[in-house]
Parts: C-alpha cells; structure tokens; sequence
C-alpha cells in the first residue's frame, strides 16, 4: 500500500478530510519512529523516508499531544486519527510486522489508543 493510499485509508476511518488525515497520519509515524527502542529501521515499511533515521528515543511523553501538535489538531482529533492509523497499519502489513512495530513501542505509553485494539475496537 502506498502512502496515498494509507492516507485515504485513515480519513475513511477517521472521517477526517484527507489533507488531515495526512497530517494526523504523518504526526503519528513520526511519534511512533521516535519513540520505539531498538534499531531505527521501520518494521511496517510505511514511514516516510525522513523519518527513518529517527533520534534516540524520547523521555516518556504525552502521545497525543506530540501527534496533536505536529498534526496541527487537537487532543481528540489526533486520538481519533491515531487510532485510524494504528488500524490501518494492522490490516496494511504481516502480523509479525504490527506486534513487532508495537512492541518496541514503550511500555510507558499514556493508554490512549490502544494499537492492539481489533478495527471494530477503534477509538480514543
């Protein structure tokens, strides 16, 4: 699945126009690049390429403010953006790729969005 795509996949889900859901979904990539331990290589192949060399990761921080305020959104439009784009990542790539992704994500997580949650389950 190619980027466009993706992001035509999270303003289904989201209901948000596409141009934020681009914005909320690239927040999210990002947030999610930086805050995984281990290699900085992409798991799910669909972080684009700036963000592939992501920094050592960040002190525990608030989700979704970082994806709100990167996104230009507020809290609840980046839970619920969030939310789409960790449920179109579980149904874009392998299994092993999402609970790999997910678990070099910290386990100080705010609790937020739940990327385990099935697509039915989705939601801040």
């Amino acid at each position: 699945m190619r980027f466009p795509l993706f992001v035509d996949a999270v303003s289904r889900r989201s209901g948000l126009p596409p141009e934020q859901a681009e914005a909320v979904a690239r927040a999210v990539l990002q947030t999610v690049a930086e805050r995984m331990t281990g290699p900085s290589t992409d798991p799910t192949g669909y972080l684009p390429a700036e963000f592939g060399a992501a920094s050592a990761p960040q002190e525990p921080a608030d989700f979704l403010r970082r994806v709100g305020q990167r996104a230009g959104v507020d809290p609840q439009l980046a839970g619920t953006g969030a939310a789409a784009v960790f449920a179109t990542l579980r149904e874009a790539v392998t299994v092993d790729e999402f609970r790999e992704m997910v678990a070099r994500l910290p386990a100080t997580a705010d609790g937020a969005i739940d990327p385990l949650a099935g697509p039915d389950e989705v939601g801040p």
